[in-house]
């Protein structure tokens, strides 16, 4: 019998009429067991029970049935099968403890969720607004309810995405405590703070509450701290872990090194210059307490029967006796051995040590090869100005920072055949190749610049005061008033032009009111060309600041009729705006409900830089919405542009967003595409990148084409040969293509420089490797997407190119040598072959033309010689037949000869390891195969350190010798613009 009621238990209800009939009884107990049978049965035939869901909500509704919880589980499970989710999560919260958070089950899955997603909506809300929501008890308890969960399972990083979701910093703390402050969990709980949390105002609170908890380590990572409290602005409390570092033992003074090369790879100029006028304040307010106790001694003294007066003069250093001099002669030591190492620190904060560190390094291990930049010369037609522009902006890429000018200096008649804008350009391609020269920039650029008396060109001056801006870029504190006196100066709107765009980049985010208002009077004298750099160079100067001068900045763009001038004052509001997120909201919408196409666009561009790297849904929608909705081409093509600056923090999601965008019917879309791909992918040589890249490489318009090609290098850059020489192939045959539309030359012609750019030694990195956008990065990308309208603004694209360089320093900032270990074949990531042929422009020779013509006439000619050879020939034949023999066995000599030879000159087996000396490059890919040796002398101070960057060495063996690397670096005045003088000559007159 039992038998049979088991197999009886086991047959499943075909339909759930007759339970369904049971919630019409009037007995509680049999509607409550009606209920309790439902609701097994309900995931299987819930179409049946929904036709009763009325019957259901009546029951939970009367609140004399005892069972009411168990009709709101019913029916919360009813509607979630009818799809009506939010109805669901209502009557589960009603259910109370019935609903279940720790079943396994789609609909306690999707339900739970639901609800987390509802809670952070209004958690969030209350966040962002400052008031005090109501949130419903019910759904706080299931929260809480989930997150023990979470904890009792050891699921502490499901926890903590729970905490941030929500907006819960006790939570968070809650799961720090619980797992006992482990750095992995803390370094998980960053980065999720970093990269998806969207309220910048939240994120700043949790990035406060990490820095308390990295300081709870037993071991505090002040590198992980400092970062933290750069992003909330805290100079001061950065200045003060520096100072005490300083102050204590060898280790913790190289860790003080280490974290402001790594804040300075953070490009955040002005917080660093804040960093610097802390640390200094902080030391004087030590030396003083220190003087003022030494002052106390005297008066103990002249109680044991010394004068006041005597006691006086000792302190005032009075010439009586020896004793206080040689009491002075201690202290002084250890003041200089401070003092040096304060000027250390703050020549890293100010950037003159890195600047100079990575000058050395690119100037060492340049590898341009020189034939490329001939063949592309000799490639293209002298006549066409496009492209010879494109060609000197390609050798400023491919020397940026290594000072070197060969290829100028061996084709100045070449190069003289720039003429105004043009030649503007190639003088401030200088500043690109001089970059980082800050001591001698000036001097460098002196035949050029403008000076009393002087009747140069003024686009030479113009140019020549642009390459000073791009040489001292952020760091122009010595170029600052002679820039501002060139623009006082500047009769011409060329050098205004000129001036206006130097003195933006040199004194880029310092927000200086002197230099606003020179900016502001030539904004004012309504010249285009100059007026359009004027409202960039205030951007640049108050980039970042989110400062109310965009207000004066809008007033003007609706004023003037100049297009140029709207254009340059659209993007440098969206400069201004840089990184302020939900602050710059208004402006936005300002921007873009403007009826000015050219407003809309610098919108846009408000939108990507002020979001940048967020992977904000807000300013993904917003762009997705203008990309398919706005009249203006130039609107969309900026829209889809600026997906790459939000996204490139998570650049595996770009691809999948802009798929659908690359088949748009508007090539402006599709040139977006290329362009926003190009940015938000940089450097990774993603596939799913590159497969639409190489689609929109053969489009069937030009500037389509351009802009795939300069994206494909972008994503290139830096990447294996084995990746790259395809495309070098390509770019190859579109170079040396005489039919090839000149717009798609251009893109190759700049490709090619891109793909090798800084001695084949840089990468495009818009995002620091901890994770907090570069600035001088995604403001110089930006600024250089505007080459679309104005060429000059090309050279913008030196600012994104970072040495990927690995360089190793000691306590004194000396390059030691010593080597780290690649653990994979040398030829993976080996520099690329020079050029093997001088005809070609990168790896293969094009085929020659020949026309039909010309092969008759010499087949022709041809049949003429046989004929004639045919009877000379004959008598020979015995003659040569002897001749032959002797030939023959020559012949076989020599190949028995060869093949010993290839047997004893078999190559050898390529190793599977290379050792790589301090300094060296190690671009991304090759990061997690380079390692340090084992009982190596030198090890990095910081554990977590990879092997990329500037990295401090701790030296384990102090009293051995040391040797160190010295390089020298060039400091030849550049190439001059102007076409050479005359050779010397005898004049005769005519009258002699």
């Amino acid at each position: 019998m039992k038998k049979g009621e088991e197999v009886e238990g086991q047959q499943k209800l075909t339909s759930a009429q007759g339970l369904i009939a049971l919630l019409d009884e009037d007995d509680d107990r049999l509607r409550a067991c009606a209920l309790k049978q439902l609701d097994e049965v309900v995931p299987d035939l819930w179409f049946e029970v929904s036709s009763s869901i009325a019957t259901i909500e009546a029951l939970y509704e009367d609140e004399s049935f005892g069972e009411r919880n168990l009709a709101a589980l019913l029916a919360s499970k009813v509607f979630y099968h009818l799809g009506e989710l939010q109805e669901s999560l209502t009557y589960a919260l009603c259910a109370g403890s019935l609903f279940d958070v720790t079943e396994q089950s789609d609909y306690v899955q999707t339900i739970v969720g639901k609800c987390i997603d509802e809670y952070m909506k209004q958690r969030e809300k209350g966040e962002i607004s400052g008031e005090e929501i109501q949130i419903d008890s019910r759904l706080e308890a299931i929260v809480q309810r989930m997150f023990k969960r979470c904890l009792e399972d050891g699921q502490l990083e499901q926890a903590i995405g729970i905490a941030l979701d929500s907006c819960h910093l006790d939570l968070l703390r809650t799961v720090a405590e619980h797992g006992q402050f482990d750095k992995k969990l803390l370094t998980y709980a960053l980065r999720v703070c970093q990269n998806l949390i969207v309220s910048r105002k939240f994120r700043e609170k949790a990035l406060r509450l990490m820095v308390d908890l990295f300081k709870q380590l037993d071991q505090p990572d002040w590198i992980v701290i400092s970062q933290c409290l750069m992003f909330l602005d805290e100079a001061a409390a950065v200045a003060e872990i520096l100072t005490n570092l300083l102050g204590q033992d060898s280790d913790s003074i190289l860790l003080a090194y280490q974290i402001a090369f790594d804040l300075f790879e953070n490009e955040q100029p002005q917080f660093l210059s804040k960093v610097s006028d802390h640390v200094e304040k902080m030391l004087k307010k030590a030396e003083q307490p220190a003087e003022t106790a030494a002052d106390g001694e005297k008066p103990a003294a002249s109680q044991e029967g010394a004068e006041p007066m005597e006691a006086d003069q000792e302190m005032t250093g009075a010439a009586e006796g020896a004793a206080p001099a040689e009491k002075k002669e201690k202290p002084s030591s250890e003041e200089k051995e401070s003092d040096r190492k304060v000027n250390k620190l703050l020549s890293i904060l100010q950037g003159d040590a890195p600047i100079k560190l990575h000058l050395e390094f690119l100037y060492s291990k340049n590898r341009t090869d020189p034939t490329i930049l001939k063949n592309l010369k000799s490639s293209v037609e002298t006549r066409n100005s496009v492209c010879h522009s494109a060609i000197i902006f390609t050798n400023a890429l491919m020397h940026m920072g290594t000072t070197v000018d060969t290829f100028l200096r061996e084709h100045l008649d070449w190069l003289a055949r720039a003429t105004n804008w043009a030649k503007f350009s190639a003088t401030a391609g200088l500043g690109v190749i001089h970059r980082g020269q800050l001591s001698q920039g000036q001097f460098l650029m002196a035949p050029y610049l403008p000076s009393d008396g002087s009747s140069g060109s003024p686009f030479s001056e113009g140019g020549a005061l642009y390459a000073l801006g791009l040489m001292h870029c952020d760091k122009g504190k010595v170029i600052r008033d002679f820039l501002l006196q060139s623009l006082r100066n500047a009769s011409s709107e060329v050098v205004q032009h000129g001036a206006c765009l130097g003195l933006g980049l040199a004194t880029l985010g310092t927000d200086d009111e002197e230099v606003f208002e020179d900016l502001k009077n030539v904004l004012y004298t309504d010249s285009a060309v100059a007026g359009e750099a004027a409202g960039i160079a205030i951007g640049l100067l108050s980039v970042g600041t989110g400062s109310d001068k965009t207000e004066q900045m809008l007033a003007y763009a609706h004023d003037t009729q100049h297009e140029k001038i709207t254009r340059g004052l659209a993007l440098g509001c969206a400069l201004v705006m840089y990184g302020r997120e939900e602050n710059a909201d208004a402006l936005i919408l300002q921007l873009c409900q403007d009826q000015n196409p050219i407003l809309r666009y610098g919108g846009m561009f408000c939108i990507g830089l002020a979001y940048s790297g967020t992977m904000s849904n807000f300013a993904i929608q917003k762009l997705l919405h203008f990309a398919v909705s706005d009249v203006s081409d130039d609107v969309r093509r900026a829209a889809v542009m600026c997906l790459g600056f939000v996204m490139y923090s998570q650049p595996e999601q770009c691809p999948h967003t802009v798929a659908l965008l690359s088949e748009s019917f508007n090539p402006h879309v599709r040139y977006g595409v290329a362009m926003a791909l190009g940015i938000a992918c940089a450097g990774t040589g993603m596939k799913e990148a590159m497969n639409i890249l190489q689609v929109l490489s053969k489009d069937a318009i030009d500037f389509v084409r351009q802009g795939a090609l300069i994206a494909t290098s972008m994503v290139l850059l830096q990447q294996p040969e084995s990746k790259v020489s395809g495309f070098r192939k390509k770019l190859d045959k579109i170079v040396s293509d005489k039919h090839e539309d000149v717009m798609c030359k251009m893109g190759a012609i700049i490709a090619v420089g891109l793909i090798d750019a800084g001695g084949r030694n840089v990468n495009i990195r818009l995002r620091s490797r901890n994770g907090f956008p570069r600035l001088l990065s995604v403001i110089g990308m930006a600024v250089f997407t505007q080459y679309w309208y104005w060429y000059p603004l090309s050279y913008f694209m030196s600012l994104p190119l970072t040495p990927t360089a690995f360089i190793g320093l000691n306590e004194n900032l000396d390059m030691p040598k010593f080597s780290v270990v690649s653990k994979c074949k040398p030829s993976i990531f080996a520099y690329a072959e020079p050029v093997e042929h001088a005809n070609n422009v990168l790896t293969s020779k094009a085929p020659t033309a020949v026309l039909s013509t010309t092969a008759k006439a010499k087949a022709r000619a041809a049949k003429k010689e046989d004929a004639k050879k045919s009877t000379s020939e004959k008598g020979k034949e015995n003659a040569d037949s002897n001749k032959m023999e002797v030939e023959g066995e020559a012949a076989e000599l020599e190949a028995a000869g060869d093949e010993k030879k290839e047997e004893g000159s078999k190559p050898k087996a390529e190793a599977t390891e290379e050792q790589k000396e301090n300094p060296t490059r190690v671009v991304p890919a090759q990061e997690k195969h380079v390692h340090f040796l084992a009982g190596s002398r030198f090890t990095p101070i910081n554990e977590n350190a990879k092997s990329i960057g500037i990295v401090l060495l701790k030296d384990n063996e102090p009293g051995k010798e040391l040797e160190v690397v010295n390089i020298p670096v060039n400091t030849e005045p550049p190439a001059s613009t102007e076409p050479p003088p005359p050779e010397p000559f005898e004049y005769n007159s005519a009258l002699d």
